[in-house]
């Protein structure tokens, strides 16, 4: 079998602030044949990304390709102009990005978007391009593929919007396609009809790709031979189904051992704890109120659920269920129109405006995206130091004390406390993130997909951070997530919530033998370490959203 791809003895090399060079990838071998499929695993930091990245000669900000080369189609990537490399990026070599909603502009309708490519790189006729994009949209399974292209980003869903980024990097029918992680902020039943998909359409053109993931389940559906990668060095390489079921390499096994978390159920005496946590008939929406009195859209309808001390709720569902928005109303960042939210025997404010700074206190959110959520331009002792002075006022001495505590409490080194986010790994932001939430020594944490960026391994430790955290502190939590595994893993009870409602509450033993059919839907969905479980996946998810909205 000939190979499109050809990498030999790749080395990259990055620079830090301070000057010194880093070997980030080390003499790295690759080989991807017409139509196959190569998957790149392993933690943060592995140089998943920069390999594949490689193939269309770029290199992020700071490194340089430093030595080997990067064949595609008998072309060395290293050795062309960026005028040449810029001829081939999107023809030859395409790039399906892990957020979707971050590569489509907003103001501008998908289809003038999906093939711009084509006419940057002037393959075909304008028309002739419309005529293609829509043939891809029926072949990526988008629903009404003549008129999709019409609407705006924000007017289709995230997985509809990450099959278009396909569609768009499919347009001027590259030989080579890149995929960075595309469905990790998809939920489980949205990640399995995009993955189809996928499937289908570099079946159907014989494409060659280069999958980075850090979800072996996923990697098991897709990808025809798997290279584990560590500290930018090869660990093992091998078929998919060798890899999963006879790993050879220590941090092989390590990374599957991750995989699924082990629940440790709770004691009944504490499951008859007293409530901490108590929401009554909540109602959330956005928009303008219409004359009864309602908002626009109503996300959340007539939601109650009840967390005991000490004890953990997740909150799972299909994207836009309103598991987020629930969230925000509880912490009281979006206030409900409707219900009310009790804590420790005191209703609370609808707002965080009406809360006082001890409500406020005592419930903290954690967010998903920590790259957001933590001020680029302050250091962890600045970013840990605001919530020590808001909530306890303390004075700077003693402020520096407990950073080095909540530092060692998260388990961070303290030298990291005068770095700023950008200079951290997405692991330790997370961490930071936590640690903020707990300087203000609060009793409930929410935490919101707090663990969906994280490679298997990084998520594991977070999760077994919070089990050891919650022991000592006496922390109950809010768990919400599209990882079933990670919720089975820390939660006591679990709430399925679909298009704003709650549908069903089940305890992790239960979710082998769920009653309702969505539960049954969701729980269905989540891959396998069985490549050949997608192919055999038989589900009729619209009979049972039909059935929902009875």
């Amino acid at each position: 079998m000939t190979s499109l791809v050809q990498i030999r003895d790749l080395r990259v090399e990055a620079t830090t602030d301070s000057g010194r060079t880093i070997e980030i990838i080390r003499g790295v071998d690759l080989d991807i044949a017409e139509g196959e499929i190569v998957a790149l695993i392993g933690e943060s930091g592995s140089g998943k990304t920069t390999i594949a990245m490689s193939l269309m000669g770029y290199a992020r900000a700071g490194c340089n390709i430093v030595g080997g080369s990067v064949t595609v189609d008998g072309v060395d990537m290293v050795k062309l102009s960026e005028k040449d490399k810029a001829a081939v990026r999107g023809a030859k070599i395409a790039y399906v990005p892990q957020s979707a909603a971050a590569a489509f502009n907003p103001a501008i309708r998908i289809m003038d978007q999906v093939i711009e490519v084509v006419h940057i790189h002037g393959v075909m006729p304008l028309e002739e391009a419309r005529r293609k994009a829509v043939a891809l949209f029926r072949a990526l399974s988008l629903p009404n593929p003549d008129s999709i292209g019409e609407r705006y980003p924000h007017q289709v869903s995230g997985g509809q919007l990450q099959r278009l980024a396909a569609a768009m990097a499919l347009i001027a029918s590259p030989k080579v396609l890149i995929f960075d992680e595309p469905t990790t902020a998809l939920d489980v039943t949205t990640q399995v009809e995009v993955l189809r998909a996928f499937k289908s359409v570099i079946s159907a053109h014989r494409i060659a790709g280069i999958y980075v993931s850090h979800d072996l389940a996923v990697v098991a559906q897709i990808a025809d031979r798997i290279i584990v990668l560590r500290n930018g060095e090869v660990q093992e390489t091998g078929n998919t189904a060798d890899i999963l079921e006879r790993p050879q390499h220590p941090y092989t096994q390590q990374l599957l051992a991750a995989v699924a978390p082990h629940h440790e159920p709770q004691s009944d005496a504490s499951a008859a704890a007293e409530a901490l946590l108590e929401v009554h008939d909540v109602s959330v929406g956005y928009g303008p109120l219409r004359s009864d009195g309602q908002p626009a859209i109503v996300a959340v309808e007539n939601v109650s659920l009840r967390v005991a001390r000490g004890r953990n709720l997740g909150i799972i569902g299909e994207s836009g269920c309103g598991k987020s928005t629930l969230a925000r109303a509880i912490a009281g960042i979006l206030p409900p129109f409707a219900g009310g939210v009790v804590f420790d025997g005191r209703e609370l404010g609808r707002s965080a405006r009406s809360r006082n700074a001890d409500q406020l206190r005592q419930v903290q959110i954690v967010f998903q995206h920590a790259d957001t959520a933590l001020n680029p331009a302050h250091t962890v002792e600045d970013i840990l130091g605001r919530p020590l002075t808001f909530y306890h006022g303390m004075p700077r001495k003693q402020r520096s004390a407990r950073i080095d505590q909540l530092l060692d409490m998260v388990k961070l080194p303290r030298n990291l406390r005068l770095r700023r986010p950008a200079e951290l790994s997405g692991g330790q932001k997370q961490r930071v993130n936590f640690a903020r939430a707990l300087a203000a020594d609060p009793r409930l944490i929410i935490c919101d997909e707090i663990t969906s960026a994280l490679d298997t391994v990084v998520a594991a430790a977070v999760i077994d951070l919070l089990k050891e955290l919650q022991r000592e502190l006496d922390l109950a939590y809010v768990f919400i997530s599209h990882d079933l595994s990670v919720v089975e893993a820390i939660c006591d009870d679990i709430v399925v919530m679909y298009r704003g409602r709650k549908i069903e509450q089940i305890t992790p033993e239960a979710m082998a033998r769920p009653e309702h059919p969505y539960t049954q839907l969701l729980l269905s969905s989540v891959p396998k370490l069985d490549p050949a479980w997608l192919d055999n996946l038989r589900q009729d998810p619209e009979q049972v959203r039909e059935y929902c909205q009875r």
